[in-house]
């Protein structure tokens, strides 16, 4: 029996920005919050074009609205990938080494210190901890796998 095969590869569109402040720490906390960032400002924007569209609303008011949704979620988004990359990446200076456990570490401190800043008790802020160390971590396992 005759059979056939497809050979070829996926890959994703890499879409890097060179913005040089003179340090590596800083280079990657501004990349990580341009790209985070961005990511989270497309998403509150195709968000609330299906809300729009649903409503079959359009107006200065809407996209006024949408505008400031975007801004904030990009700001908060972007802050919170910043603050893990640069926690990554100190921790990766301080151990001297580059693997999985940076990445807890870095996941832990963020959850801490975003559920920190967001006034919650104690209790709460080491579960945010063990969050953001878990979902950290994960992200690095599957990025190893592939």
């Amino acid at each position: 029996m005759p059979w056939s095969r497809i050979s070829g590869s996926l890959s994703s569109p890499k879409v890097d920005v060179a913005i040089d402040l003179g340090n590596p720490f800083l280079n990657l906390t501004l990349d990580g919050f341009l790209k985070i960032g961005t990511v989270a400002a497309t998403r509150a924007a195709a968000e609330d074009t299906y809300h729009i569209l649903q409503k079959r609303n359009i107006s200065s008011h809407e996209f006024e609205k949408m505008l400031k949704k975007m801004c904030k979620e990009g700001a908060y988004w972007g802050t919170i990938a910043g603050v893990y990359v640069g926690t990554e990446y100190g921790v990766e200076r301080i151990r001297g080494t580059r693997d999985w456990k940076n990445a807890m570490i870095g996941g832990a401190i963020t959850g801490a210190l975003v559920s920190a800043s967001s006034k919650n008790k104690k209790d709460k802020i080491a579960l945010d901890a063990i969050t953001g160390a878990a979902i950290a971590t994960a992200a690095e396992f599957i990025n190893y796998l592939t």
